[in-house]
C-alpha cells in the first residue's frame, strides 16, 4: 500500500477531503451499525472511509441506532436523532456559512450537532446465533432535512442490506456530484436511478415556494419533494391537540419537557413537532428526538441535584419513567393504534411515574387562555373527515399567527433600538444599537401590543416575563441584535461611500490617510464579513479609492498601486 492509500497517512486523508468536499456539503458519513455478541452494539462500517469519529461519538451513534429492548421493533423503523459533536470539532465550513445566511433559522445548521436519520431493520434468522438480523445504516448530517434524508434512508438502506457495501459506495458517489444545498433553489439530486427533485427554503418570506406539492414518485423515477423538511404537525400532535396552547407556551419558554413513547418513530417525530410550533421563532434550547440511558450525558439530563435542564428530550424506556421524575411536563404517548384518541391533561404531577396510561402530565399554570374555536375547528374536521392536509395547514396558520401576535411587538421595539442617522459619521466607527430595556418594551405594549392581532386573552406581560428568561429569547435577541449592529456597519459604509473625501484628507497626517485607503481597498477587495453592501456602495467606495489615491506623493502613490 503506498503512502497516498493509506488512510492514516496526512496526504490520504488531504486528497480524500478535496475528494469527497462536495459529499461532506451534504453529508458527513453514513454509518452501518450492527449487532456483535461480545460488544453489543458496534460499528461495523463508515462511508466514505476516511471519515473519523471520536469515540464518544461512535459510543453514541451505536446506541441511538437501535431502538430500545424494551419496544420490540420487528421488521424495518425509521426514525431520527440528534447528537452532540465532540469538542474542538464545532467548527462550520465556509459554505455552511454561507448556507446558514439564507435558509430559515429552523434549517439552520447548529456547529455542535449532527442529526443522524437511522434505518433499522429486525427481522428472524435462525443461521445466526442470536436467531435475529439487527443492523442499522445512519445517515450522518450537519442539515437538519428530516424529510429528504429519511426518504433517501428508505431507499439506500434496503438496497444494502440486500447487495451490501458496493451499493452504499455507489450511493456516496452519487451524492458527491451533487450541487452545493443553496436555498431558495430547486435542485435535481441524482441517487441510484432516481432523481430527487427538492426545494430548500429560503429565509426571505415574501418569496414563494412550492409548499403544498405532494410526495410521489413518477414513472421516470422523478422524486419530488416539496421541501427538505417537511412535518406534518396534525398528524403528530392530534393526540394532545386540546393541549396545544398549553404546549406552545411550554415550547415557547424552554420548559423542561420529556416525551414517553413505545417506539423511537414516535416520540422522535413528536420532539421534532414540538419544537416547530414557535415557527418562525428559532426553538434555541436542547432537543433530542431519541435518547437512551447509555447516553454520555444521562446522568447530567437524570440528575435530581440541579434543575431540569431547559429541554425536550423524547425517550422510550419505562425506567425514564423513574429517572425523569423530578421533570415537571411530561407527554405520555400510546402505542400507534392508541394515536387517534384525545390525551386527557393530568395536574397532578406526582402520579406521572405510577400512570402509564396517555396522557400530559403538568402542573403548569397557562399565561393565555385557550382558542377553544380553533380547537373545535380542528376536531370537527377530524369528525367529518376533513382531508389531513388542510387539517395541517389550518393548525400550522393558527400557531403562525398566535407566534407572529406575541413576537411582532419585540419586532417594533428591537427596530427602536436603531440610533439615529445623524449618529453615523462616515469617518466613525458605526454607532452601536441602543440597550434593550424590559421595562420599556412593557410600556409599549398598549398601542402596539399582541391585542392588536390576537383576540386570545390572558397575562401577555407574564408570559413575555417568562420568556425573556429562556434560551429562546436568548437566541432571538442575539440574532436581531447581531442584524441591527450589521445594518449600522453597512450605513457607515455608505455614510463613507458618499462622503467628500478629497475634502477630508486636507490636513490628515499621511499615515491616516493610507490607512483609510487600506481599509476601504479591504472592503471592495473582500466584503466586510457578512456586512450587507450593495454594488451601488462599492463602486462608490471605488471612486472614493481614487480620491485618496490622487491626494498622495507619488511614490507613496506607487507602492499602494501594486500593494
Amino acid at each position: 500500500m503506498s503512502a497516498v492509500e493509506d488512510p492514516n497517512n496526512e496526504k490520504y486523508l488531504q486528497c480524500a477531503h478535496k475528494i469527497w468536499e462536495r459529499f461532506t456539503q451534504w453529508i458527513h458519513c453514513i454509518c452501518v451499525v450492527t449487532f456483535d455478541l461480545e460488544l453489543g452494539q458496534a460499528l461495523e462500517n463508515v462511508y466514505p472511509k476516511h471519515v473519523t469519529l471520536t469515540k464518544q461519538e461512535i459510543s453514541n451513534i451505536c446506541y441511538l441506532a437501535f431502538p430500545d429492548s424494551n419496544s420490540g421493533c420487528m421488521g424495518d423503523t425509521n426514525f431520527v436523532i440528534r447528537l452532540p459533536r465532540s469538542p474542538g470539532k464545532s467548527e462550520l465550513s465556509r459554505e455552511h456559512h454561507r448556507y446558514n445566511s439564507t435558509c430559515p433559522v429552523a434549517l439552520q445548521i447548529h456547529a455542535g450537532y449532527y442529526w443522524g436519520y437511522v434505518y433499522f431493520r429486525q427481522v428472524k434468522d435462525i443461521s445466526l446465533p442470536r436467531g435475529y438480523f439487527q443492523k442499522s445504516v445512519v445517515i450522518l448530517s450537519r442539515l437538519p432535512f428530516n424529510k429528504l434524508f429519511s426518504t433517501i434512508s428508505c431507499l439506500i438502506s434496503p438496497e444494502y442490506f440486500e447487495n451490501g457495501e458496493p451499493s452504499l459506495e455507489a450511493a456516496c458517489h452519487n451524492i458527491d456530484k451533487w450541487p452545493p444545498p443553496v436555498p431558495g433553489e430547486t435542485l435535481n439530486l441524482p441517487l441510484m436511478g432516481s432523481v430527487f427533485q427538492v426545494e430548500i427554503p429560503y429565509h426571505n418570506p415574501s418569496k414563494p415556494l412550492n409548499g403544498n406539492k405532494e410526495f410521489l414518485m413518477s414513472l421516470e423515477n422523478q422524486v419530488q419533494i416539496s421541501s427538505v423538511e417537511d412535518l406534518d404537525l396534525f398528524e403528530i400532535l392530534q393526540p394532545i391537540l386540546s393541549h396545544i396552547h398549553l404546549l406552545w407556551e411550554l415550547v415557547l419558554t424552554s420548559e423542561p419537557l420529556v416525551v414517553m413513547a413505545s417506539s423511537p418513530t414516535t416520540c422522535s417525530a413528536m420532539v421534532l413537532a414540538l419544537t416547530r410550533i414557535i415557527s418562525p421563532l428559532k426553538y434555541c434550547a436542547d432537543f433530542r428526538p431519541y435518547f437512551t440511558i447509555h447516553d454520555s450525558e444521562f446522568k447530567q439530563f437524570t440528575s435530581k441535584v440541579s434543575n431540569a435542564p431547559p429541554m425536550i428530550l423524547g425517550v422510550t424506556n419505562p425506567f425514564f419513567a423513574k429517572t425523569l421524575h423530578h421533570w415537571p411536563h411530561t407527554i405520555r404517548l400510546g402505542d400507534e393504534s392508541s394515536q387517534s384518541q384525545t390525551y386527557k391533561l393530568k395536574k397532578n404531577a406526582n402520579i406521572k411515574m405510577l400512570d402509564i396510561r396517555p396522557g400530559v402530565y403538568t402542573t403548569y399554570k397557562t399565561f393565555l387562555h385557550k382558542d377553544k374555536t380553533v380547537i373545535k375547528n380542528l376536531l370537527l374536521g377530524i369528525n367529518v373527515k376533513r382531508p389531513p392536509e388542510v387539517q395541517s395547514a389550518l393548525l400550522r396558520r393558527h400557531l403562525l399567527e398566535l407566534t407572529h401576535s406575541f413576537i411582532i411587538p419585540l419586532e417594533r421595539y428591537i427596530a427602536s433600538l436603531m440610533p439615529l442617522l445623524r449618529n453615523i459619521s462616515p469617518f466613525k466607527a458605526a454607532p452601536a444599537p441602543l440597550t434593550f430595556n424590559p421595562d420599556n418594551f412593557f410600556a409599549t405594549l398598549d398601542s402596539t401590543g399582541p391585542q392588536l392581532t390576537s383576540g386570545i386573552k390572558g397575562d401577555w406581560v407574564g408570559l413575555y416575563k417568562k420568556f425573556f428568561r429562556s434560551p429562546n429569547f436568548n437566541g432571538w435577541f442575539e440574532m436581531r441584535y447581531k442584524e441591527l449592529v450589521l445594518k449600522l456597519q453597512a450605513l457607515q459604509l455608505e455614510a463613507l461611500s458618499d462622503a467628500d473625501l478629497k475634502l477630508w484628507v486636507q490636513g490628515k497626517p499621511e499615515v491616516e490617510v493610507v490607512d483609510m485607503f487600506l481599509k476601504i481597498k479591504k472592503i471592495i477587495k473582500t466584503g466586510e464579513r457578512d456586512i450587507p453592501i450593495n454594488d451601488v456602495t462599492r463602486e462608490q467606495l471605488g471612486q472614493r479609492l481614487q480620491d485618496i489615491l490622487s491626494s498622495l506623493p507619488d511614490d507613496v502613490k506607487n507602492i499602494l498601486q501594486v500593494t
